[in-house]
């Protein structure tokens, strides 16, 4: 407590103040904390503040909570927002429902742009709670609304996806009896990200999105705009659709040039690093690595200019997924190990188990089998208890991948079913593809050689690998199938396949696969 600020709540004159205070510093109750600007005491304990605390009579704190929120504003007219967490916690316990309701939707606002989302998520249900008691108007329906979509927005980073779909329901009903499109929009744009994140259909996904579009161009909205575009280009890209989502998220970049770039419009990944993210993984599956890496590094630069971990932690797994399928695996660990490390950091638990899997599958094929393979057990688990169906499809095949590279065939074709079947699930063509060519690794193992099964996974990957532009993956499929005819002697077919995928990786500067297509392909021992 700042001695300026006790001046004007204390009920003894300045002369006896000083005294006092001195006289508790010298019993070890009270010490300085800070002697400029303003000299300032605190307990020595906390158990002595808390004992002091409740034997105030609750009317008796509520007017010093009340006094303290007059001097404060009294005293720092210009700089609310430097005091706004004290005039937050001082509103809500003196109960001033109008003010405790303003400073701590301003303290929770505050503590969300940097990526503090427990504190964030107090000050916001705290803000609830001093709403209730207000007098039922329009306007207490409209905050009640945007607290609720205020939680998604700190609750989703801590993947607590019960209570957010709770609270989205709430927003949704109270919309729903004010009419209000706009808000409506807002949270079919959540449940958008809900569908996605939790491991709805790909056609939810695009569903929620296009209604938000609908709505945000009946309403010339162009926040709603963007959100939805947000997930469309997700849905797009999942769903197999890489020019309409590579679409989108150039269309992103273009309209948010300048100082919208600093602006999140309601998002948990500011718009502006999303759409070069994600643009980074949309090009990888497509090869198109160098611009793909330009527009990943960008996109992490601008996350870390804007001091947001959590747009960051995005942006590093987008670009580990690009270095990853273009073989250059030492960078893609040492990004992705940070990214690791800021999830565990910050909590962002909805981000950890993607994190995980992308790390192990890289030690995996780094030549780390066990260490991967672990990492990805682990992953995969937690995606599991979390709920978290984002991603889920292809962290579940990368572990049947680093299970191959460790010969534990079995749990390698358990997996790849269980990946295949997830996507398709979700209608996720894209790691469909990616399911179908692990299933075709699988059946072509040397001792367990099933050619018909291997030929025909191996074939519809390739069709839909080629149908979707997927032309790393399109490689891969070429060079287990060269690797299948050359073991069951038919070494024209072999040839033609083996020298495609040769080319492929060649143009494409996949130096590590095309090395290992020399030393018999990319599962050989």
């Amino acid at each position: 407590m700042p001695v300026a600020l006790l001046k004007c709540i204390a009920d003894v004159p300045e002369e006896r103040l000083r005294p006092g205070l001195t006289h508790l510093q010298a019993s070890e109750f009270l010490y300085e904390t800070s002697v400029f600007p303003d000299l300032e005491y605190t307990f020595k304990h906390a158990l002595t503040h808390e004992v002091t605390y409740a034997s105030v009579l609750h009317d008796r704190r509520r007017a010093l909570h009340a006094r303290i929120v007059e001097a404060i504003e009294a005293l720092h007219p210009d700089r609310p927002v430097e005091q706004v967490e004290r005039l937050a916690h001082h509103a809500f316990r003196a109960e001033v429902g109008e003010k405790a309701v303003t400073y701590l939707r301003q303290a929770g606002a505050k503590a969300l742009a940097h990526s503090a989302h427990r504190e964030t998520v107090t000050f916001f249900e705290q803000a609830l709670t001093a709403l209730h008691p207000l007098p039922d108007t329009r306007e207490k329906i409209e905050r009640a609304i945007d607290l609720r979509l205020d939680l998604r927005q700190a609750l989703f980073p801590l993947n607590e996806l019960a209570t957010v779909r709770q609270y989205l329901e709430e927003a949704e009903g109270l919309a729903r009896t004010l009419d209000d499109s706009r808000r409506l929009g807002w949270v079919s744009a959540y449940m958008s990200g809900h569908h996605l994140h939790t491991g709805g259909h790909v056609s939810e996904v695009r569903a929620f999105a296009h209604t938000v579009e609908a709505i945000a161009e009946r309403l010339d909205d162009a926040a709603l705009r963007i959100a939805a575009q947000y997930y469309v280009a997700h849905a797009s890209h999942l769903a197999g659709d890489s020019r309409r989502a590579e679409d989108v998220c150039r269309s992103l970049m273009r309209s948010l040039r300048g100082q919208p770039t600093r602006e999140r419009f309601g998002l948990a990944v500011f718009p502006a690093v999303m759409s070069r993210s994600h643009l980074a993984r949309i090009l990888a599956e497509r090869g198109e690595f160098d611009e793909g890496d330009a527009h990943g590094r960008e996109a992490i630069r601008i996350a870390e200019n804007l001091d947001h971990p959590f747009s960051a932690v995005v942006g590093c797994l987008d670009l580990a997924y690009l270095k990853s399928v273009r073989g250059q695996l030492r960078q893609a660990a040492h990004i992705l190990e940070g990214a690791v490390a800021q999830s565990r950091e910050w909590n962002f638990t909805n981000q950890l188990p993607t994190a995980m899997a992308a790390l192990g599958y890289v030690y995996a094929w780094s030549g780390r089998i066990d260490e991967g393979v672990a990492s990805l057990q682990r992953a995969v688990a937690a995606h599991d208890r979390a709920g978290i169906g984002a991603y889920l499809s292809l962290s579940v095949t990368r572990l049947g991948e680093a299970y191959l590279l460790a010969n534990q065939v079995e749990h390698a074709r358990s997996c790849a079913d269980r990946a295949l079947l997830l996507a398709r699930g979700r209608g996720e063509r894209l790691y469909e593809a990616w399911a179908l060519r692990l299933l075709g690794e699988i059946a072509s193992q040397h001792a367990r050689l099933d050619v018909g099964t291997a030929a025909a996974h191996y074939g519809a990957a390739l069709t839909l690998a080629s149908e979707l532009e997927m032309r790393p993956l399109v490689a891969h499929c070429r060079a287990g199938l060269g690797g299948l005819y050359a073991r069951t002697g038919r070494p024209e077919q072999a040839q033609a396949h083996l020298t495609s995928a040769a080319a492929i990786y060649g143009e494409l500067g996949m130096t590590y696969w095309s090395d290992r297509l020399e030393t018999g392909g990319p599962f050989a021992p």
